[in-house]
């Protein structure tokens, strides 16, 4: 009678155990899964439901259409206008190979549902939706137009953002592709090895070079009696590394803003190993590196290890953008941003209004400041140390005629001996309307050379083209 008493306990446990184990599974799908399950192109509710939806149209910042759908043959059938412009931006929406980019992230925006299944689901008892919303986007077609045009021939990305609010002007990523023939050129495409899937103006880690030199000013004068002053022999030994500057260059004696000026790399590293990696470190995050960046779009977080290990070869190599410094394009606009802003870093936006189909505002991204990198004193100090770049330095290319142009170039050393070349800054420099970010990746060129005269026509459209 026991065993059989014992074998019924055994009976029951097992059922319990499998039991509790069968909500484990269903609850670990619906709380932790059911996100990526909802946007999986192999969802065939998900896709269902879609189709008998007119998806909504993305706008420019002033009003053009972009994309929309239409309905044919009792299916509606998606627009691309601009097939590769907007690849990284818009992306797409294809049954075949799901969605990508602001398709994705605004999709129950464009369909005018819930992320809640279960409301859905009754609210199109009550009332089903046809038609979704459309977005409406800070980007400015003539300005995306230039800056692709700019970019032609070449891997690399360019971001131009107003520095007050953050609205986001363009953003361009090469090599793309064109959304429209997706599905012929789908194995060419993801088999690439230049990877024009990638939007490198969010995704790109890149090493920054001497763009990064205006983070590390900013560190030096946080740094209460630090001698600025300098005697710069073209060389210098840090932790049994050699330093040196371009072509061995001698700059003579030069304080911070000569050693801006004249991007000197072994005044930033000999003043760095003094500085130390917390300040430096410190500044940096305050750039928003080692931080996400809340954006419209998924963004990798720049990248400044400075809580591990990191001898003084290492730190000096990290205060000239070299050594285990990464950046994405998108936030070196925003550094160069915070400077112009008064050291203020201010979210970056992309979808500037959600509107409904009769046209009223659902939702507006606001401005927001995400850190105060230093103060307005400091700023400015920093804003003529990269004016006198533009003016008489390194970033001469990047004049503009009539117009005070801030700016600091950047060549970076990769691993393939190829160098990235950099330019960040803003303009007008008293009243800045515009930010720019341009990477030229592996271009072995310098930053002063080809990306300061692309940064300057980006400006100068920006400035005589869009209001604000």
């Amino acid at each position: 009678m026991k065993q059989e008493i014992r074998r019924i306990i055994l009976v029951l446990v097992g059922l319990c155990l499998a039991f509790l184990s069968l909500i484990v599974y269903i609850s670990y799908f619906q709380v932790f899964k059911a996100s990526a399950i909802k946007k999986n192109s192999y969802n065939k509710r998900l896709w269902i439901n879609e189709e008998a939806i007119l998806r909504g149209s993305f706008l420019d910042r002033n009003g053009k259409t972009l994309v929309y759908s239409e309905k044919k043959d009792e299916t509606y059938v998606r627009h691309y206008l601009y097939g590769r412009l907007y690849s990284h931006i818009i992306g797409y929406s294809y049954r075949e190979y799901g969605k990508s980019g602001l398709e994705l992230q605004y999709n129950n925006s464009l369909l005018n549902t819930s992320e809640n299944a279960a409301i859905n689901e009754l609210k199109n008892l009550v009332s089903p939706t046809t038609e979704g919303n459309n977005i409406k986007l800070t980007i400015d077609h003539d300005l995306q137009s230039k800056a692709r045009e700019l970019l032609r021939g070449k891997k690399g990305s360019i971001v131009a953002m107003n520095p007050n609010n953050g609205e986001i002007y363009a953003m361009v990523s090469l090599p793309d592709f064109d959304v429209n023939s997706l599905k012929e050129d789908w194995k060419t495409i993801t088999e690439d090895p230049n990877s024009p899937l990638v939007n490198r103006a969010t995704q790109g880690l890149y090493a920054p070079g001497s763009v990064f030199k205006v983070v590390t000013a900013a560190a030096f004068l946080e740094k209460e009696n630090l001698d600025t002053a300098y005697e710069c022999t073209g060389s210098v030994n840090v932790g049994g590394y050699e330093f040196s500057d371009y072509n061995n260059k001698a700059h003579g004696k030069l304080d911070l803003k000569g050693a801006l000026v004249s991007s000197c790399n072994t005044y930033f590293a000999t003043k760095s190993v003094e500085v130390g990696k917390e300040t430096l470190g410190d500044m940096a995050e305050k750039f928003m590196f080692n931080n996400r960046i809340p954006f419209d779009l998924p963004v990798k977080n720049s990248q400044f290890p400075y809580k591990g290990f990191l001898d003084k070869t290492e730190l000096a190599a990290a205060s000239i953008g070299q050594g285990k410094v990464l950046v994405t394009p998108l936030n070196m606009a925003m550094v160069a941003s915070g400077i112009a802003n008064g050291g203020q870093i201010v979210k970056p936006i992309l979808v500037k209004e959600v509107l409904s189909k009769e046209g009223k505002t659902i939702r507006t991204n606001t401005t927001e400041i995400l850190s105060m990198a230093t103060d307005p004193i400091k700023a400015n100090l920093i804003k003529e140390m990269m004016v006198e770049t533009v003016n008489s330095g390194t970033g001469t290319k990047a004049r503009i005629k009539n117009v005070k142009v801030a700016g600091k170039t950047g060549t970076a050393e990769t691993a393939s001996g190829k160098s990235h070349a950099w330019f960040i800054g803003f303009a007008p420099a008293d009243d800045p309307k515009v930010a720019v970010a341009v990477v030229l990746e592996e271009d072995d060129s310098t930053g002063g050379s080809s990306a300061a005269p692309i940064a300057r026509d980006i400006m100068l459209h920006a400035i005589n083209n869009i209001k604000e």
